[in-house]
């Protein structure tokens, strides 16, 4: 029986017909109406999440942009004294509040040692956990408890854990001190030093980022075929080459993640610098979102477009830095 596979492909490919004109099957929808008639189950229960966020996020997000053209403050915003009703006067003064604070040194301070403070913390976060990842992923006794204590800082809220470190840097009654007092060393003013605050700062956000660095890491590591490493002994090569030939290029993919991760976190991080130091002493450990937040909650008179200013900027730095970032990961050939 002769079968028409002309007829047979035109009709299941939706190619031309003899006239030049495509026959419609009607077996062929939009990618979309596809995606969503295949996943509408996956589509209905992300939705709810998506507007939330969007309301959450997207809302605060665009007010804040469109505030930072403007000269809103406490006194000219709309608020409600009573039973009045006062309505908002502030105006628009476009690029205003973004010429004053980029050719203000302030500025240009608090963005060097949010530098210095995010990569410092980064480098020793990334190194710490990769030394104590590469120490429990070989056979140890007792490794699932060195996990378990390993892994706690991560689990203890922030805060809990940054009031913990101020009680230990006390001055007077705190931990380190006792501790260098007996053993007959002068008494460190920790948080009220300059070196010191940033030192300890510095430590506290270490000691909280090497979990999440140590999970990730370990992870990776038990990804890595074993028959690398055995593959790799019989050809004689030592612990450093195979660390450098094999452990270092199978982690690329999950460091060059954790990495910005962390580096974005640490760049925000505004809960160990607010309430160990609240950016002091005077202003030796401010950050950019500390000095944002004090600006429009702290200050007098309160600056909601200067804060906001603030926060656009922020943002296009970390935007800019992500770029840039996924762009040389890309040039190495590790697409993301």
């Amino acid at each position: 029986m002769a079968v028409d596979t002309t007829r047979s492909t035109v009709e299941t490919t939706g190619a031309p017909a003899p006239g030049g004109r495509r026959r419609s099957t009607g077996k062929h929808p939009g990618r979309l109406r596809r995606a969503l008639a295949t996943h509408w189950y996956a589509w209905s229960m992300v939705a709810p999440v998506v507007i939330v966020i969007g309301v959450i996020i997207g809302y605060p997000l665009a007010r804040g942009f469109y505030l930072s053209f403007t000269d809103a403050n406490e006194a000219n915003v709309e608020r409600t004294i009573g039973v009045n009703h006062i309505p908002a006067t502030y105006d628009n003064v476009g690029l205003d509040n973004y010429t004053s604070i980029l050719t203000d040194d302030v500025f240009w301070d608090r963005l060097t040692w949010t530098v210095v403070w995010t990569v410092t913390c980064v480098a020793l976060s990334f190194g710490l956990g990769l030394v104590l990842a590469v120490m429990l992923n070989r056979k140890l006794a007792g490794r699932g408890v060195y996990r378990t204590a390993l892994i706690l800082p991560w689990a203890v809220p922030a805060f809990v854990s940054v009031f913990t470190w101020r009680l230990l840097f006390n001055e007077r009654s705190g931990l380190f001190n006792t501790l260098l007092t007996g053993a007959g060393f002068e008494q460190v003013s920790w948080l009220n030093d300059p070196t010191w605050a940033k030192i300890s700062v510095i430590a506290v956000n270490v000691w909280l980022g090497v979990p999440f660095m140590l999970i990730a890491l370990l992870g990776g590591l038990q990804a890595i075929p074993a028959d690398l490493y055995e593959a790799a002994e019989m050809d004689g090569a030592g612990p450093w080459q195979r660390f450098r030939h094999i452990t270092l290029p199978g982690l690329r993919s999950v460091s060059s993640t954790v990495v910005l991760l962390s580096a974005i976190w640490t760049f925000n991080m505004f809960p160990v610098i607010f309430l160990l130091t609240r950016g002091g002493p005077g202003d030796a450990t401010e950050i950019l979102v500390t000095y944002a937040y004090r600006l429009s909650f702290v200050i007098s008179p309160r600056d909601y477009a200067g804060s906001a200013a603030w926060g656009v900027l922020i943002l296009l730095l970390l935007a800019l830095f992500a770029a840039g970032y996924r762009r040389a990961l890309r040039k190495q050939g590790d697409v993301w």
